[in-house]
């Protein structure tokens, strides 16, 4: 049997793909502002192979996941964020690390890399708006209320891996540890275990034990999904602090009785799919296998056949039988690139009414051109630059992450 991956038509049910309307739905104004580009002049191909070979060694290009294939076909390595800083790091000849990507993933490969190495972002204006929902003053705020509460003590923070260098840092300043959505489980039992034995100190002579907490921060669905599905908690023991309410919108009480002190976060793209996202797949391709991101709404996670990151859902479709159905909870550049690579399953998209990531898409074909043509030229531009005492602090928590057990 062999199937071809259909694209969503553009109607006002299927995917808001042109920028046409924006989708109340979303958990926060998810819409796309304009068409995408359109298909890139073949001369810029050109172009860039020729500049790329001009730079030689001394480029080294990082493509991730959800970058368009205009742009992966440049790469020199694909991946997801974190293994994309590694593999820069690894390559200490490279002069030039152009990381197509969004700007947090380009600060993890300046911390990552050598000093005399310049990491460049092809596009300033891509962010991550997950990231952007924890500022260095939103945490500080939060830390502030949980000393107030008498649990700062005890609380071992987490960050998610799609944060700031200033959020890493925070949570490196505090002892806590950076996690990935592959190792987030690994991850939580590591700060639960230190947070018991933090708890264990402070209980000194017969004082109230606060006892073990987490601050996960940026992503609620991510610490909510892992600490219920994989560590066994319960929704009740979970809480979700919204940095713009008075305390987070929690009482003193929730803070000290919460095992998992959840940010209110979330990735706009993910944190779409819904409850009947998945019902109505599951009715228009009998047989399916539905397969999210846990970035994704605990509803849409207990609702799946399989959840797991993005590594996991490439090799789960590598895997896969032929013939096999699949319905994909994941930004739409992957889900196309792996309908294309599994012509022999049938591949859809979860959602009908999920753009692409807009921030993740500004890295087109032109940025990179105008990046090579740069170099060549002997200018730099978009230079990420960590500040020393940031990259130390953040480098900590990433170091106790790769620490992990």
């Amino acid at each position: 049997m062999t199937t071809t991956y259909q694209e969503p038509a553009p109607t006002p049910l299927a995917l808001l793909l042109l920028g046409r309307d924006a989708d109340p739905a979303s958990e926060r104004g998810v819409d796309c502002p304009g068409d995408l580009p359109a298909a890139s002049d073949p001369d810029l191909v050109a172009r860039a192979r020729a500049a790329k070979a001009a730079l030689g060694d001394r480029v080294f290009i990082l493509g991730h996941h959800y970058q368009r294939d205009e742009v992966i076909e440049f790469a020199d390595v694909t991946g997801d964020s974190f293994k994309l800083a590694r593999d820069a790091a690894d390559r200490p000849e490279a002069e030039f690390i152009v990381f197509c990507g969004v700007h947090f993933m380009a600060e993890s490969a300046d911390i990552l890399t050598a000093e005399r190495q310049r990491v460049i972002l092809p596009d300033l204006a891509a962010g991550c708006s997950m990231a952007d929902m924890a500022t260095a003053e939103q945490v500080a705020e939060c830390w502030d209320a949980l000393t107030d509460a008498g649990v700062a003590d005890t609380v071992v923070p987490v960050a998610y891996m799609n944060s700031s260098a200033d959020i890493k840092a925070f949570t490196g300043r505090h002892g806590g540890t950076i996690c990935t959505s592959s190792n987030a489980k690994r991850a939580l039992e590591w700060a639960f275990e230190e947070s018991a034995a933090r708890s264990a100190s402070s209980e000194g002579g017969g004082g109230r034990r606060a006892g073990e907490k987490v601050l996960f921060l940026p992503d609620q669905h991510l610490g909510r999904n892992t600490a219920v599905r994989e560590l066994g908690l319960s929704l009740d023991d979970c809480v979700v602090y919204n940095p713009h309410k008075p305390n987070g919108g929690l009482t003193t009480e929730q803070l000290r009785a919460a095992k998992m002190i959840l940010w209110r976060g979330h990735c706009s793209v993910h944190g779409r799919f819904s409850l009947d996202s998945v019902e109505e797949v599951r009715e228009r391709v009998p047989g399916v296998t539905v397969l999210v991101h846990p970035e994704c709404k605990h509803e849409v996670v207990e609702a799946a056949d399989l959840v797991g990151s993005t590594e996991f859902i490439i090799k789960a479709l590598d895997a896969a039988e032929p013939g096999s159905k699949w319905a994909i909870g994941t930004e739409l550049n992957l889900v196309r690139r792996l309908a294309k690579a599994h012509p022999d399953k049938e591949v859809v998209f979860l959602d009908r009414t999920v753009c692409f990531c807009s921030t993740m898409n500004r890295i087109d074909l032109p940025h990179l051109v105008w990046t090579l043509e740069s170099l060549v030229e002997g200018r730099v531009p978009n230079v990420i630059t960590v500040d020393p005492t940031t990259s130390a602090e953040a480098r900590a928590a990433l170091d106790q992450m790769l620490a992990l057990p």
